[in-house]
C-alpha cells in the first residue's frame, strides 16, 4: 500500500504548507508561486536540486586558529548555508541525517573529517541508494573515530559501531541479537585513518584507510545469512533487512509530516523503500506530494535551528552581520540544538523536547533581536501566509508598528509549528 497523493492543485496553505516543511519557509511571492502547481511536479522539481553552495560564506573553518574557533566557524558556515543557500530541502535532509547517522564535535574536532561528512550528508540527502549511503559514512573519518570503529581490529573487536549500525541507522531495536552485533564487528573490523587526530592536528588531513592484517576474514554468520562477510556485506544485510525499511520511513515522516507519525502512512513509504532498492529519493518524492503530508499541518514543533533559519527566509533572507550569525548559531546551541553536536548518539530527541520556559524565553529573545531589537535587519513585514500559512491576518491589537507585528507572529504559538 503506497501513499495516497495528493490530488488537488496546491491552494495557498497548500504551498505555504510545502515550503514550511521543506524550505524552512518562504515569502509570499515564492509561496503564490507555486499555487495551482500540481503536488508531484512541485515535489519532483524540490529534490531536483545539486551541491550549489551560497556565495560568498563569510564563516572559513580552515581560518580558525584553535579547535573551538573553529568549531565555532564551522557551525557558522553551516547555519549561513542554511539561512542564505539556494537548496533549503538539500540542507534540511542534510541536518535530518546529522541527527541519524550522528557524530559528535565532542569526539570529532577535525575540521576535514567534519567538512567530508557534511559535504557526503549533503550528497546523499536525497540518495537513490540507502545501502550506499551507509557504507559511505561507515568510511569516514569522522564516524571511524565517533563511533571507534578505527579501533576495530582483528583479535581485539570493539563494537560500538557494529551495535549502532542496527540499532540507530538500519533495523532499530528488537530486529537482531547481541551476536548479530560480535559477528557485524568481526566483519567492519580493519579500517581505520592516519593523519588528524590530536588538538594539534585539528587542520590536518586524515585518510581513512583499509588494513587487511588488522581485518577478521574468518566466517560469520549474521541476521541469520552466513559467508566469509566483510563491511560490504554486513551494511548491506543492515540496510535491506525488512525492518529497516519501517525504520527510515519513520524517520522521515517525522522530519517532514508529524512529530507522532500514522503508522500506516509509515508502512505506505516502507513498502515505496523496500520495492526501489532503498531510493530515498523516491520515497520523498512520494511522500511530499501525498494526501498524509498535505492533511498533518502544524503537527511537527519547529527545533531551535529550525526557528531561526524560518524567521530570516519569511522575511526575504535579509542579510544579517557576521556577529549576528555567530551569535545564533550559539544561541540554537543554548537552546538544546548545537550544529554537528546531538545530544548522544541517539540524536536530539525533538518534539516537545524543543520546548520548555527557558527556550520560550529564547525564542522571544531571538524574534525582538529580528524585528524590534536595536540591531534588527531592515526587512519588509512578513505576510500571514508567510509566517502562519494562512491568509486570514491574525487578531492584533491596533496602532503597532510592523516589526512589533511581526514579533508577535514570530512568538505565536502558530509560528513555533510548522
Amino acid at each position: 500500500m503506497t501513499l495516497t497523493p495528493h490530488a488537488q492543485p496546491l491552494s495557498a496553505p497548500d504551498a505555504a504548507h510545502f515550503l514550511r516543511r521543506t524550505a524552512f519557509g518562504a515569502t509570499e511571492a515564492q509561496i503564490r508561486a507555486l499555487v495551482g502547481q500540481d503536488a508531484r511536479a512541485v515535489a519532483k522539481a524540490a529534490l531536483n536540486f545539486d551541491q550549489t553552495l551560497a556565495p560568498h560564506n563569510p564563516f572559513d573553518p580552515a581560518n580558525g586558529a584553535t579547535p573551538g574557533a573553529t568549531l565555532q566557524l564551522n557551525r557558522a558556515a553551516w547555519l549561513y548555508e542554511l539561512l542564505y543557500g539556494p537548496h533549503p530541502l538539500r540542507e534540511k535532509l542534510a541536518l535530518t541525517w546529522s541527527n541519524h547517522f550522528v557524530v559528535g564535535t565532542d569526539k570529532v574536532r577535525n575540521y576535514p573529517s567534519l567538512r567530508d561528512y557534511l559535504a557526503l550528508l549533503r550528497r546523499h540527502a536525497a540518495t537513490t541508494d540507502f545501502t550506499a549511503f551507509t557504507g559511505e559514512v561507515a568510511r569516514t573519518a569522522a564516524m571511524l573515530r565517533y563511533l571507534d570503529n578505527d579501533q576495530n581490529r582483528k583479535g581485539r573487536p570493539n563494537e560500538n559501531f557494529s551495535r549502532e549500525l542496527l540499532e540507530l541507522f538500519t533495523t532499530g531495536i528488537g530486529h537482531y541479537t547481541e551476536q548479530d552485533v560480535t559477528e557485524g564487528a568481526r566483519a567492519l573490523s580493519g579500517w581505520t585513518f592516519t593523519g588528524g587526530r590530536g588538538n594539534k592536528n585539528f587542520l590536518e588531513e586524515p585518510k581513512v584507510a583499509f588494513l587487511p592484517r588488522q581485518h577478521d576474514a574468518g566466517r560469520k554468520t549474521y541476521l541469520g545469512q552466513s559467508g566469509m562477510f566483510g563491511a560490504d556485506e554486513v551494511i548491506g544485510l543492515a540496510t535491506r533487512h525488512p525492518a529497516t525499511a519501517t525504520f527510515i520511513a519513520r524517520k522521515l515522516h517525522r522530519a517532514f509530516v508529524s512529530d507522532a507519525p500514522d503508522e500506516r502512512a509509515v508502512a505506505g513509504s516502507a513498502e515505496t523503500f523496500t520495492r526501489t532498492g532503498g531510493n530515498v529519493r523516491a520515497v520523498l518524492e512520494e511522500l511530499l506530494s501525498s494526501a498524509a503530508f498535505y492533511a498533518a499541518h502544524q503537527s511537527i514543533i519547529r527545533g531551535p535551528v529550525e526557528f531561526i533559519v524560518a524567521a530570516v527566509r519569511c522575511a526575504g533572507q535579509p542579510r544579517l552581520s557576521e556577529k549576528a550569525v555567530l551569535n545564533l548559531a550559539a544561541t540554537a546551541a543554548r537552546m538544546g540544538q548545537t550544529l554537528l553536536e546531538p545530544d548522544t548518539v541517539e540524536g536530539w530527541k525533538g518534539g516537545r523536547g524543543w520546548v520548555n520556559d527557558s527556550v520560550l524565553l529564547t525564542r522571544m529573545q531571538v524574534a525582538a533581536s529580528l524585528t524590534t531589537g536595536k540591531d534588527a535587519p531592515a526587512w519588509p513585514a512578513p505576510s500571514a501566509l508567510a509566517l502562519l500559512g494562512t491568509e486570514r491576518a491574525p487578531a492584533l491589537p491596533a496602532g503597532l508598528s510592523e516589526s512589533q507585528r511581526t514579533y508577535l507572529m514570530l512568538v505565536s504559538p502558530e509560528f513555533q509549528l510548522a
